[in-house]
């Protein structure tokens, strides 16, 4: 069973790179039980499409072409 610090290294992980089943696993039996870990997953998920959101709004247009 995963500690909350590991947990909430792999979700952060999770945005940049693709787990190993195991880790997957270990992560989602650890979320199913652990109501903060999910809070912290759905909140890095939500930073992640915001910053998207955000980088591609403020990105200069291109209008030489």
């Amino acid at each position: 069973m995963l500690t909350c610090r590991q947990a909430t290294q792999l979700l952060s992980e999770q945005l940049d790179q693709t787990l190993s089943f195991r880790q997957i696993t270990a992560l989602r039996c650890h979320i199913l039980i652990c109501r903060s870990c999910r809070r912290y997953g759905r909140q890095v998920r939500s930073l992640k499409q915001l910053s998207k959101r955000y980088t591609q709004q403020t990105l200069p247009v291109d209008r030489s072409s």
